[in-house]
């Protein structure tokens, strides 16, 4: 599955650059059944040999095709994410893309920040923070760059443009799985 959607995010990538790609949607979607079936995915470019983050957009439940999805969340985290400008075709060369495919998100409950702290297993669990009109969400790959739970979730708390100690607002947390697909 890795190589069908890498490829499938790449050819979607460079038709949205305007550039020529020789990817068989027809064949991969009659080889690949499970591309039609409701799929959520986030696309994360990265570049460099550092891999600095490049782009990242996704979906956080499933709602349609997973072909559909990952062709859009790739063009989106090429060109829409608004921390970065669209890429340009001159960059493709030094973009890795990743292709992280959701489990379905799963309420958590908890009753203090010391509860939830026992609950979440870093690197595995993706995290989505919402309270009232604010939510964000981190995938289980931004454990690697904060792996103290108090820090994954004052950044999270921020990402959400709430404040690092949100946890004391005790806003719902969902968790889920990813599998993750990274081009070679």
């Amino acid at each position: 599955m890795r190589d069908i959607l890498i490829a499938l995010a790449k050819a979607a990538i460079l038709v949205a650059l305007g550039e020529p790609e020789d990817f068989n949607l027809t064949k991969a979607l009659h080889d690949y059944p499970g591309l039609q079936k409701p799929g959520a995915v986030f696309v994360t470019l990265t570049q460099g040999k550092d891999e600095r983050l490049r782009g990242c957009i996704g979906s956080l439940k499933a709602w349609r095709p997973l072909y559909k999805d990952v062709i859009f969340n790739a063009q989106a985290a090429a060109l829409k994410d608004s921390r970065f400008p669209p890429l340009k075709k001159e960059e493709l060369p030094t973009i890795k893309i990743e292709v992280s495919l959701l489990s379905n998100p799963s309420p958590l409950k908890y009753e203090n920040s010391k509860d939830l702290k026992a609950k979440i297993v870093p690197g595995r669990d993706g995290i989505i923070l919402r309270y009232k009109n604010h939510h964000a969400t981190f995938l289980p790959q931004v454990w690697k760059q904060l792996p103290r739970f108090e820090d994954f979730f004052a950044s999270l708390c921020q990402k959400a443009k709430l404040p690092e100690n949100c946890l004391k607002l005790h806003p719902e947390i969902e968790v889920y799985r990813v599998t993750k697909y990274k081009e070679q």
